[in-house]
């Protein structure tokens, strides 16, 4: 007959608590027969499963992951450890980078300090645009072209504090009108109509009197909705539903 253990015999030999067996055994994780008394008693397969559960928790797998590959016909360790050495590997790159982030975030920190105020200020403009550039600027470039962009920087790190201090007013109240626009449920009402006028004077902030058309304010407005980073700034800020019920003020008002 195959070797059986008790529960502190098989703690023992797996260098484990029996608090940690009891444990396996009350999520389902390594389940062993019971004797006549109640008491649990493991055989070799037992054994063998518990190998594999504290190699894998070496490796840092989490539990609910350990049981469902176990519990799968086609359990294969060799696969299952190196599609988690791929994921650690990852992990280890993206936090290398958060790493370097906040290095620079500290470092830019300690020097926007030692700044005047019309250094610091400067240094805002020039974040502001390259904060656009990496989270919008391939995909305004490529509707609107690189000359129609770099104007549009250009016009931003020329602003003077009193226009900036009025553009970020006015993109706080576009967000602000827009709940209340939300609440009468009509795109065509007067606190929507107020909403689109309001955002036409921000478009034409950034883009220019001159570049600003109602087509392309409409077609700006569509591609919010594809967008999920813009669902998220006027749905974060306004709530569920704010950024289609902002394009449909657009197509309301804007002709």
């Amino acid at each position: 007959m195959d070797r059986t253990y008790t529960t502190k015999e098989l703690a023992d030999l797996a260098g484990v608590s029996s608090r940690t067996l009891r444990y396996y055994d009350q999520i389902g994780l390594l389940v062993p027969a019971r004797a006549a008394n109640g008491y649990r008693v493991y055989n070799a397969a037992d054994m063998h499963r518990l190998q594999h559960i504290l190699l894998l928790r070496s490796c840092g797998v989490p539990l609910e992951s350990i049981e469902d590959a176990l519990d799968r016909s086609d359990f294969d360790l060799a696969s299952l450890l190196q599609e988690h050495l791929t994921l650690l590997c990852r992990q280890r790159k993206e936090l290398d980078e958060t790493i370097a982030t906040a290095r620079i975030a500290v470092a830019g920190l300690e020097a926007f300090g030692k700044m005047d105020d019309k250094e610091r200020f400067e240094q805002i403009k020039k974040q502001s645009v390259a904060d656009f550039e990496n989270e919008y600027g391939q995909e305004a470039r490529s509707l609107y072209g690189d000359a129609a962009i770099d104007e549009a920087n250009e016009r931003m790190l020329g602003m003077s504090k009193t226009a900036w201090d009025a553009k970020e007013e006015l993109e706080q109240r576009i967000k602000d009108n827009l709940i209340v626009a939300m609440a009468t449920g009509d795109p065509a009402s007067p606190e929507s109509r107020l909403v689109a006028g309001m955002h036409a004077q921000w478009i034409k902030v950034h883009w220019g009197e001159g570049a600003y058309t109602p087509e392309a304010h409409r077609s700006l407005a569509q591609g919010y909705l594809t967008d999920p980073r813009f669902v998220e700034y006027y749905d974060g800020a306004c709530g569920d539903g704010a950024t289609e019920f902002l394009c449909r003020i657009i197509e309301a008002n804007i002709e």
